[in-house]
């Protein structure tokens, strides 16, 4: 266990923000997950703009790494693309 006051601030810090990252992290793969299962090519298009938007933000507050998001928006594409 942390003895230091800035060492027990940090372990709060990142267990909240670990928390808040799974949460972010589930939804995003809630959404890709409900847009794969969609069999409708026009429901799935409007759909995706959505979750390429989240899985952007994403990237961008570093929850997942940019080349994951670039490689799951990819496959999206292609996977609608083939309906």
């Amino acid at each position: 266990m942390a003895n230091h006051k800035s060492a027990k601030k940090r372990i709060r810090q990142s267990e909240k923000r670990k928390l808040h990252n799974k949460y972010y992290a589930k939804t995003a793969r809630n959404a890709i997950k409900n847009l794969r299962e969609i069999e409708n090519k026009e429901e799935a298009k409007t759909l995706l703009p959505k979750v390429c938007s989240l899985l952007d933000k994403l990237a961008k507050k570093n929850i997942i790494h940019n080349n994951k998001a670039s490689n799951l928006k990819s496959g999206l594409y292609v996977k609608i693309n083939k309906m």
